[in-house]
Order: structure tokens, then C-alpha cells, then sequence
């Protein structure tokens, strides 16, 4: 186990990390291992009424606005399941349309996004890899040019960072990543709402959560999701766990290991995702082989010994062969919450970036 001096000056959570040979995200470094790791926020510009603000990423909001998105997120839940929508949402959105641009297949981001929209009173136009021009016939400059000059926000979920960056550099309108092979920060906003709904014990600061000595235990590989997750909590002042490799967070306090044991031990909150993304199914029978071992099941729990409520999360698509079915379906799994939670994570974002125009601000009760 290697350490590397931490640069962080609090510690909220532990997040750890492990994953097999082979699933790194650098081609030069396929050890597996657990890192444990320390980020800095990255610096936001400052909010212009001549200019859209972006989220192509967690790091594109400061560690207040990011509990702000969370803590928006849970008071449109609180409304929403009482039957109705917050006064200040209510036609928000009227007359506006959002363009959806999926060149992905989606199940939760589409219907989430879609109906977030809906409930904002706005129209979403949603515009799939066979819709458009985009990345066939025309360039990402005139796409964005083009679609910004007609639509209020551009929603988008591709394959590479660089496309929705492109889009975000030529749009004159908001433009929100719905996921790539980099960031989704979309999904990091609902599991900090989950977490949030589930771990939080005592009133928070306005700048927090109030999950301070959450830990929480990554056994899986080191994707997009783990990726903004990882930022999310070093916005807040965490521990983090992430594969130091390309696209990863920066470090700081490295921890390697190659044990899931070792990774779940006094975990509150054992997480994972699909260990065959999109895009990676040529390369599924060696990713599989690779990860054997690495189900999450109540048995790994114990042997490493996470604490008596440890809960579970999973972003979906489920596989068997990521968590067994008694942990999957138990009394343990925050995965249907956590699907629901996407929702109002949308139109906690919609609200921020769109209806007021970037200033992302505390409007629940």
C-alpha cells in the first residue's frame, strides 16, 4: 500500500475504490487497485447573463452549489409526492423547449430529463443519433450553433467528452451532460440525494450535507459514474476513491489495493455499476473474467467487515454477476430510491441552470 501526502484540508467521507487487472481507464496501467484520494474544486467562472452556464461535470460547481442542487433536489421530492409541484416551478418552463440530444440509448435519463421538463411546463424534443445530422453530416459547431439558436437548454448524452464540450463551446444556450464516458453528473447529484435522504442524522450546514464520517466502499470498475461521484465528494471536503488514469480526478492520498474486503471494511454504503458499459461489449468475456470475485453480496460484506446498516446503491442496469439478488432486492438496496431520485435531480439542475439562468440557490421552504 502506497500513501502520497494528502493536500486536503477536511475529510467528510471515505470513498473507496477497488477493481480488477485490466479495467483501468490508462492502457499503461492495468494493476488493480483501491485509491484513495483527495481533489481540489476546480474554480467556476463567474455567473453572466450574456453567457450560458454549463454542467458538463461536477467540477463545474462549487461545493455550496452542490449541496444547494441536492438540497432543492429532496424539496421538489417532498412536494412532488405530496401531490403537487413548489409555486416557483410551477410554468417555469412555459413556452421553452429543451432539445434532447441522445446519440445513447437511455431508460432512466431519458424519462427523467423528459418528465422533468414536462412538470416545468417546458417542451422536451428529444433528438436520437437518427434524428439529427449531428456527427454525420454536419459538424458539432453548426449543430450547436444551430439547435442553441432555437431551444431555451440542449440535453446530451454521447459517447465522448469531447462532443458535449464541443457543443457546450459553440451553444448559446445551457447545455447539461446526460452522460459520457468521462462525467455524469446528473447521476452524482441523485446518489448524493440518496445518500443524503438515507445518512443524514443532524441539521446541516447551508454549504453541506451533514454526512460527516460517511464511508462509502466502490467495488467496481472506474467509470464515468465513480468519476463525478468521487468530485461530488471532494466539492464537499471528502476522502475520495478514484483510479488514478486518464480522465480520473486528481489525487491526493493514494491507497492501493486489489482486495474488495479491504475496501468494504466499515463501510456504510457499498456502491457499483456495470462492469461492461456501453461500447465495451467486444470486450465483455475478458472484463467479466477480470472481475470475477467482485460481486457485491452480503458474505463479501461480512468478511470485511462493513458496519451492521451497511446499505447498497447501484445506478442501473443491474447484472447478476455485479450484486447478488439478496442484496439486489433486499432491505439493504437504495437502487429504486435512487432511480426515482433522478428526477428531481433534473429539475433541480433545470431550475438552476435554466430557469435561473446559472445562480444556483436554495428555494425550497
Amino acid at each position: 500500500m502506497s500513501v502520497v501526502p494528502s493536500i486536503a484540508t477536511e475529510s467528510l467521507h471515505d470513498i473507496y475504490l477497488t477493481s480488477p487487472p485490466g479495467c483501468c481507464p490508462s492502457k499503461d496501467d492495468q494493476r488493480p487497485r483501491l485509491i484513495h484520494m483527495l481533489s481540489t474544486p476546480r474554480a467556476v467562472p463567474p455567473t453572466s447573463p450574456f453567457a450560458p452556464r454549463h454542467l458538463l461535470s461536477i467540477a463545474d460547481l462549487t461545493s455550496t452549489e452542490f449541496a444547494t442542487l441536492v438540497r432543492n433536489a429532496s424539496a421538489h421530492k417532498k412536494h412532488g409526492r405530496s401531490g403537487s409541484i413548489q409555486q416557483n416551478l410551477v410554468g417555469s418552463l412555459t413556452g421553452k423547449t429543451v432539445a434532447m440530444i441522445f446519440n445513447k440509448r437511455s431508460t432512466r435519463t431519458r424519462i427523467s430529463t423528459e418528465g422533468a421538463v414536462a412538470q416545468m411546463g417546458g417542451h422536451p424534443m428529444f433528438l436520437g443519433k437518427d434524428d439529427i445530422q449531428l456527427g454525420v453530416n454536419e459538424s458539432s459547431y453548426d449543430t450547436s450553433v444551430v439547435v442553441s439558436s432555437m431551444v431555451s437548454a440542449v440535453v446530451a448524452r454521447v459517447a465522448q467528452h469531447a462532443e458535449v464540450a464541443d457543443l457546450a463551446k459553440h451553444s448559446t444556450v445551457p447545455v447539461i451532460n446526460a452522460l459520457c464516458d468521462r462525467y455524469h453528473p446528473l447521476q452524482a447529484v441523485a446518489d448524493f440525494q440518496t445518500i443524503h435522504e438515507t445518512f443524514t442524522r443532524k441539521a446541516h450546514r447551508l454549504s453541506g450535507l451533514g454526512l460527516e464520517g460517511l464511508k462509502i466502499a466502490w467495488v467496481g470498475d472506474a467509470n464515468n459514474v465513480l468519476f463525478d461521484m468521487a468530485i461530488a465528494a471532494a466539492k464537499m471536503g471528502v476522502d475520495l476513491a478514484a483510479r488514478q488514469g486518464t480522465g480520473a480526478p486528481r489525487a491526493g492520498q493514494l491507497h492501493q489495493t486489489n482486495v474488495p474486503e479491504e475496501a468494504v471494511q466499515g463501510a456504510d454504503l457499498l456502491v457499483t455499476d456495470t462492469w461492461v458499459s456501453m461500447g465495451q461489449e467486444a470486450d465483455q468475456r475478458r472484463r467479466l473474467t477480470d472481475f470475477e470475485g467482485f460481486q457485491i453480496t452480503a458474505d463479501l460484506a461480512k468478511r470485511g467487515g462493513a458496519k451492521s446498516g451497511w446499505k447498497f446503491m447501484h445506478c442501473l442496469p443491474r447484472h447478476p454477476e455485479e450484486v447478488s439478488d439478496e442484496v439486489f432486492y433486499g432491505p439493504r438496496s437504495l437502487v429504486f430510491p435512487e432511480a426515482e431520485n433522478r428526477l428531481w435531480a433534473a429539475i433541480a439542475v433545470l431550475e438552476g441552470l435554466v430557469v435561473n439562468r446559472g445562480r444556483i440557490e436554495w428555494t425550497g421552504p
